[in-house]
C-alpha cells in the first residue's frame, strides 16, 4: 500500500496522548465501613505510589481511532498498473534555433549549439525529435520522419552534425511563423495515430524585434506545449545604423548627402559615436567622419555629405559601440527606371491645344522613373522593334493597314494600346485592331456638357480614386466624344460611362494585352481632364497597368525577393557582395541573403541595387516571454528536466489511482464504527467503576 499524503501518518504519533491519559489517571479510593478504632494502637500508613494502565481494551480501541484518522487522510492506494488511455509516454519535440542576424552577437551561437545539444541528448529511444532553424524562413535540418528513418544510435549525432554546419545569417527573425510551421508539424503527426504530447523547445535570444504578428488569431494546437530556451548575451553598448531614403517619386533627381538614423540601445553604457564613409575593406574612414552625441534609449538623423571624388563609396561605418553585426549600412544613389510610351499621332509635340503637348508634360523626369515620350507619324515606317520596346502605346489617329497589323500582333503578345478617338473615322483602324468588322462611331455633342457618372473603381485603374477625397470626377466636363455600343465588341468592358449612359472608357482584352478606348480627347478643345487633378495620376496608373515594371525601391532588406524583369531572352548574371556569380537563366526572381551592393548584368546593361540589414534585428531589448502566452501559446521557461518530468508523471499516476479506488472512504468507516464502539465500553466502564466505588 502507498500513500498520495504521506505527511499525514505523523498524526498517527498522537496514540500517545490516551496513552498517557490512561497513565496519570487517578482513581477514587475505595471506603471500607469498619468499628471503632479506639482499641488499636495507632501507627503510620504505608504509602505507595504505583503508575499502571487500565481499561486496555478502551485505550486500543481510542488509539485505533486516531491511526485509521491518520490513514485516511494520508489517502493510501494500492500500486498496480493503469491503463492509459493517451498512449504510450513518448514525446514528440521540435528543437527550434534561431539562425537570425541578432544571434550574430559574442556567446549567443555557441550558447545556442550547447542548449541544443543538450535538448537532443536528454531525448529517450522512444521519442521522436525534429531539429530547425530559422529567421525569416524556416529550415528544417531533421524532420520527424529523417528521425524515425535513422538507427537509434545515430539519431543525436545525426542532427549535431547537421547543427554544426549552420551558423546565423543576416536575415530578420520571423518568429510567429516559425512557432506556427512547428507546431502545424507536431499537430500533423499527432493526428497520424501517434497521441504522444507534443513540444517546441525555442532557442532564442527573444529580441524586441522578433516579429509574432502570424500568431494574431492563430489557435493553437492542443496538446503542443512550447519551451523558452532564452540566450542571454554578454553585456556591451550597442547603437545602429540605418539608411532613410528620401521618399516620394518627385525627390530631387541628385543628393549631395544622406540621411541616415542612429539609434542608442537603451542599456547602452556609450553615448559618443562616430560615422563616416567606409572604403572597400569595412574598416576605417574615407575623409572626416561626423562626431555625434546620442543618449541611450534615443536616436538621431543625420545628414552625411556625399563624397564628390571618385570612386564614389557605397558603404557608410558606425564606430563607438561593443557590437559590429548592425554598424554598416550600405547607399547608393537609386538608379531611375527608364520607361518609353509610342506616340502614334499627327499633332505637333509643341502644339498645347493637341493631346501630345499634355501627354509629354504628365510623365515628368523623377528620381526614380524616367518616362520618354516618342512620337510618331503613323505614315512613316515603323519597324517591330520600336514597336516591343514601348512600355505604353498611345493611338490618337488613323493608322495605315500594315502598321495596324503590327500593333495588333504585339497586343497578342502582351502590349497594352490606349486608343484615343479623334473622330469616327476612326472607325476602321479600331476595328482592325479588334478584328470587328463594320465598327460603327458617331459624333456626340452634347447640349451642355458631359460628365463622368460611372466609374468602376474596383479595376486597378480607377483603384488609387477609390477613396472619397479623390473619387470625384464630376468637375471634369467633356464637350463632345464619339458614340459607340460597347455590346458591339465582343469582351468589351465599360470602365466609365457618361451621364448619359454612353461608354467614355472601355477595356478589350486581346490575347495576352489588351486594348483601351476613350471616347473623348484630353485635349481643350474637347475635355477638362488634361486640365485637371486627375490627369497626371491616371497616365501613371495606366502605365502601371501597362505592364510596365514598377521603380525599384532605394534599398532592400535581407530575404528580400528580387523579381528579375526580363527583355526576350536575354540571360540575367548576378555578382554577390561576396564576390560570387549567379547565372539567373531560368529563375524569375530570386532571394538575397547577403548585405551589400548587388549588380545584374543583363547583355550590355548593368543595374545595382543595395541591401541592407532589417532595421528590426537591431531591437535588441529582451522580450518579455508574457507576449507569447499573451498571443495563446502555452509557455514554459524552462525546459523540465527528465528527473522532474518523471516525478510529475508519476504524481499524476498516484492521483488517478487513489482517485479511482478511494481507499479513505473505507477508513473513514472504519473510524465511525471503532468510535461508537469506544463510546459504548466507555460508558460501560464508567458505570461499573461508579457501582463498584459506591458505599454498602
Amino acid at each position: 500500500m502507498s500513500f498520495l499524503a504521506p505527511l499525514f501518518l505523523l498524526g498517527g504519533l498522537a496514540v500517545a496522548l490516551p496513552i498517557l491519559f490512561h497513565l496519570i489517571r487517578r482513581t477514587t479510593r475505595r471506603r471500607t465501613v469498619f468499628s471503632s478504632l479506639m482499641f488499636l494502637m495507632p501507627s503510620p500508613p504505608r504509602l505507595t505510589r504505583r503508575s499502571r494502565l487500565e481499561h486496555l481494551l478502551l485505550l486500543a480501541l481510542r488509539c485505533l481511532i486516531l491511526c485509521l484518522l491518520a490513514l485516511g487522510f494520508a489517502r493510501p492506494f494500492i500500486k498496480r498498473a493503469i491503463s492509459n488511455s493517451a498512449g504510450p509516454g513518448a514525446k514528440r519535440t521540435v528543437i527550434l534555433v534561431d539562425t537570425s542576424a541578432s544571434m550574430r552577437r559574442p556567446n549567443l551561437w555557441r550558447d545556442a549549439l550547447a542548449k541544443a545539444k543538450a535538448a537532443l541528448e536528454k531525448s529517450s529511444p522512444e521519442d521522436q525529435v525534429a531539429l530547425c532553424t530559422f529567421d525569416r524562413q524556416t529550415h528544417w535540418l531533421v524532420t520527424l520522419d529523417q528521425w524515425n528513418r535513422t538507427p537509434v544510435g545515430e539519431r543525436t549525432q545525426l542532427a549535431i552534425g547537421k547543427l554544426a554546419a549552420v551558423h546565423p545569417g543576416w536575415s530578420a527573425t520571423h518568429l510567429g511563423d516559425a512557432l506556427i510551421d512547428a507546431a502545424e508539424r507536431l499537430a500533423d503527426s499527432h493526428t497520424k495515430q501517434v497521441p504522444s504530447p507534443g513540444q517546441i523547445v525555442l532557442i532564442t535570444d527573444l529580441q524586441e524585434g522578433s516579429r509574432l504578428g502570424a500568431l494574431q488569431g492563430y489557435e493553437w494546437p492542443k496538446h503542443v506545449n512550447l519551451s523558452v530556451e532564452r540566450l542571454k548575451p554578454l553585456p556591451a553598448s550597442d547603437a545602429s545604423i540605418q539608411w532613410v531614403p528620401a521618399s516620394g517619386d518627385f525627390a530631387l533627381k541628385s543628393s549631395t548627402s544622406v540621411r541616415l538614423r542612429i539609434a542608442n540601445a537603451a542599456d547602452s553604457r556609450r553615448e559618443q559615436f562616430r560615422v563616416g564613409w567606409a572604403p572597400e575593406s569595412g574598416s576605417g574612414f574615407t575623409g572626416n567622419p561626423l562626431e555625434l552625441y546620442v543618449p541611450a534609449g534615443q536616436s538621431r538623423i543625420v545628414l552625411l555629405p556625399t563624397p564628390t571624388a571618385a570612386p564614389v563609396p557605397d558603404r557608410v561605418l558606425l564606430q563607438g559601440d561593443d557590437q559590429d553585426f548592425n554598424n554598416t549600412v550600405f547607399a547608393l544613389a537609386p538608379e531611375r527606371l527608364k520607361l518609353t510610351v509610342l506616340y502614334l499621332g499627327t499633332e505637333a509635340a509643341n502644339d498645347p491645344k493637341q493631346p501630345l503637348f499634355f501627354l509629354e508634360r504628365a510623365f515628368q523626369e523623377t528620381r526614380r522613373e524616367e518616362v520618354s515620350v516618342l512620337p510618331h507619324v503613323p505614315s512613316t515606317p515603323l519597324s517591330p522593334a520600336q514597336v516591343q520596346s514601348a512600355d505604353l502605346i498611345v493611338v490618337t489617329s488613323s493608322l495605315p493597314n500594315s502598321l495596324a497589323g503590327v500593333l495588333r500582333q504585339e497586343i497578342m503578345a502582351g502590349k497594352t494600346v490606349l486608343f484615343a478617338l479623334r473622330s469616327a473615322s476612326d472607325a476602321p483602324t479600331l476595328g482592325q485592331l479588334l478584328h470587328v468588322g463594320d465598327l460603327q462611331i458617331e459624333e456626340a455633342h452634347p447640349s451642355n456638357y458631359a460628365m463622368l457618372a460611372q466609374i468602376d473603381f474596383r479595376h486597378p485603374l480607377f483603384a488609387p480614386f477609390a477613396d472619397p477625397p479623390y473619387n470625384d470626377f464630376t468637375k471634369i466636363h467633356f464637350w463632345k466624344y464619339r458614340r459607340m455600343e460597347a455590346s458591339a465588341i465582343p469582351g468589351a468592358r465599360v470602365l466609365a460611362a457618361f451621364d448619359d449612359g454612353d461608354p467614355a472608357l472601355l477595356e478589350v482584352p486581346l490575347g495576352k494585352g489588351r486594348v483601351l478606348i476613350l471616347t473623348s480627347g484630353w485635349q481643350p478643345e474637347e475635355s477638362q481632364l488634361a486640365l485637371s487633378s486627375k490627369f497626371v495620376p491616371l497616365m501613371y496608373s495606366l502605365l502601371e497597368e501597362s505592364g510596365a515594371p514598377p521603380p525599384p525601391p532605394p534599398q532592400y532588406f535581407v530575404g528580400d525577393t528580387i523579381p528579375l524583369n526580363r527583355n526576350g531572352n536575354d540571360s540575367i548574371d548576378l555578382r554577390t557582395p561576396d564576390g560570387a556569380r549567379i547565372s539567373l537563366s531560368q529563375k524569375t526572381n530570386f532571394t538575397v541573403l547577403l548585405p551589400g551592393v548587388y549588380t545584374l548584368s543583363t547583355g550590355n546593361a548593368r543595374h545595382h541595387f543595395v541591401v541592407n540589414l532589417d532595421p528590426a534585428e537591431s531591437r535588441l531589448t529582451p522580450m518579455p516571454v508574457d507576449d507569447l502566452e499573451k498571443l495563446g501559446a502555452p509557455v514554459a521557461t524552462q525546459a523540465p528536466s527528465v528527473a522532474r518530468e518523471k516525478a510529475r508523471k508519476l504524481h499524476l499516476e498516484n492521483a488517478e489511482l487513489e482517485a479511482r479506488e478511494k481507499l479513505w472512504r473505507w477508513f473513514l468507516i472504519a473510524t465511525i464504527a471503532v468510535l461508537l464502539a469506544e463510546t459504548w465500553l466507555g460508558g460501560r466502564t464508567a458505570r461499573m467503576t461508579a457501582k463498584e466505588n459506591a458505599p454498602a
